[in-house]
């Protein structure tokens, strides 16, 4: 255990909490193009959700779930497609791949692909869009190392500036991987170089602006986590908003992307407050 990372392993895709959500989403209002391949790597496929309806098409969602970057099926995070189709926002989850697997960063360079991949396909088809990147967990811990290290996506043959923004949900923005057990493997190859591996080394005044959203009550990734990373992005005179989340955990906070009464909890609107500010 340690200051700002409490448990030896971030909830999975298996938590019976996110089973339960399926059911209380709408099934309707979306066509779904599954199993597309960005890369040729078994697991480097996306699912898109595109909305019937003709409104706010210019806004493409991300999602990037969580996990402890060895766990994690794109399946089983339907439901956080229907808030946003229902807004007229494409949205897509990727799967990625995961330990043993692979090591970091290969999991950051593969969701760096499917970004510069659906950035092409969009671009391609002269429908240029916003892109957003939502990550939870160790998800959001990939989404701001995207935002904030430029390199990841000029390996993959773009940059951050097609990153309109990214939103962070309970993300271990400063924990040092190598002090927990079910994560120093994980990271082990960058021992001499840890500080790599923080979204807080790379904090920066032209970086795409960022929302951090993070539960009091989150006893597996400590709310310090994103204080720190907005510290540090304030402090490079950088675009970044926090907000603290009373009573909320962390499966919470992502289950309330659903907007279902049982999870709701304000997330989802701060979501979509965020994007509409977008310019």
């Amino acid at each position: 255990m340690t200051l700002i990372f409490a448990c030896g392993t971030l909830c999975s895709a298996g938590c019976s909490p996110l089973i339960l959500a399926d059911p209380l989403s709408p099934y309707d209002g979306y066509e779904l193009e599954a199993n597309v391949p960005y890369g040729i790597h078994r697991r480097q496929k996306l699912d898109i959700y595109e909305p019937l309806t003709e409104e706010n098409k210019e806004i493409i969602i991300m999602f990037i779930y969580g996990g402890s970057w060895r766990s994690g099926e794109r399946s089983n995070y339907r439901f956080i497609a229907p808030p946003f189709v229902s807004q007229g926002y494409t949205t897509i989850v990727p799967d990625y791949r995961l330990y043993p697997e692979i090591q970091f960063p290969a999991f950051v360079d593969d969701i760096a692909k499917a970004m510069v991949w659906t950035h092409r396909r969009y671009e391609q088809k002269n429908n240029p869009r916003k892109f957003i990147l939502i990550g939870h967990s160790a998800g959001a811990h990939i989404v701001a190392l995207l935002a904030l290290d430029n390199r990841y996506l000029k390996r993959a043959g773009e940059s951050t500036k097609i990153i309109n923004g990214w939103v962070s949900l309970a993300g271990p923005h400063a924990f040092n991987p190598l002090k927990t057990k079910s994560t120093k493997p994980i990271f082990n190859n960058f021992a001499a170089t840890i500080e790599q591996t923080k979204p807080t080394t790379f904090a920066r005044s032209d970086a795409p602006p960022g929302l951090l959203l993070h539960g009091k009550n989150d006893a597996v990734v400590y709310a310090k986590n994103s204080a720190l990373l907005a510290k540090a992005v304030k402090n490079k005179r950088g675009q970044i908003t926090l907000k603290n989340i009373d009573d909320v955990g962390h499966i919470e906070i992502l289950l309330s992307i659903t907007g279902n009464k049982l999870f709701d909890t304000g997330v989802k609107q701060e979501i979509f407050k965020f994007i509409k500010n977008l310019h």
